[in-house]
């Protein structure tokens, strides 16, 4: 190797085994951690299955309206906290795990979200 790719060939190394860096997961406003409470709560409604294997007969409409409410939801989060992705993926999963360990709590959050999703203008 010749000595002026030396340095090159050692900055390639040294990258291709740096750790990435730390999710660092924001603090959310009480409008954010709403926002991605029903935008994961509407993600959840359009896939529960029924006794029978069947999704969940909501309509098609607000399964829609839903996914674009979480989308953008996530989206703004990311823009007002500088959240990478991967921060928000954690906030998103840590909101599923909570709702799947109290299932009655979609139903009980339900119908604040709908009056969030129509506010939206979604």
């Amino acid at each position: 190797m010749t000595p002026i790719f030396a340095p090159l060939a050692l900055i390639a190394a040294q990258a291709a085994v740096a750790p990435a860096p730390p999710v660092v997961v924001p603090t959310l406003t009480l409008e954010q951690s709403s926002a991605l409470k029903c935008g994961v709560g509407f993600a959840m409604a359009a896939t529960i299955r029924t006794e029978d294997g069947r999704v969940s007969p909501i309509s098609p409409q607000l399964r829609r309206r839903g996914r674009e409410f979480f989308v953008r939801s996530a989206a703004r989060i990311m823009d007002e906290t500088g959240a990478r992705r991967e921060a928000v993926a954690a906030l998103v999963a840590g909101q599923e795990s909570e709702l799947r360990m109290q299932p009655d709590q979609l139903d009980a959050i339900m119908p604040a979200c709908l009056l969030l999703l129509d506010a939206s203008g979604i």
